[in-house]
């Protein structure tokens, strides 16, 4: 499972990637997670499977919705608090309630 974080280009989306790296178990050992900006997100989409949209760029949801669709990849907004925690755990089980749809 590739994960994408994307965002608006800032350090504290770093921060949440290595805590999701950080929460991952025996059952995520293949599983990858990479940061970048959203203005690449249509050129890097189609080497991941799940995009998760930092708060910040929250209110870009929509429009970045109908790229994710055109290319059949989940997209969510990381729940605020946990992204301020960086709860990597809890975002993890946001990331699989979103492929087990």
């Amino acid at each position: 499972m590739k994960i994408l974080l994307v965002c608006a280009g800032g350090m504290s989306t770093s921060l949440v990637m290595k805590k999701i790296r950080a929460a991952f178990g025996e059952d995520e050992a293949d599983w990858s997670v990479n940061a970048d900006s959203v203005e690449n997100l249509e050129q890097i989409i189609d080497d991941y499977d799940v995009v998760l949209l930092g708060p910040q760029i929250g209110y870009k949801k929509n429009q970045l919705l109908e790229i994710a669709k055109e290319k059949n990849k989940p997209l969510d907004v990381i729940n605020s608090m946990d992204y301020g925690m960086g709860n990597g755990i809890n975002i993890l089980k946001q990331i699989k309630k979103m492929i087990n749809k």
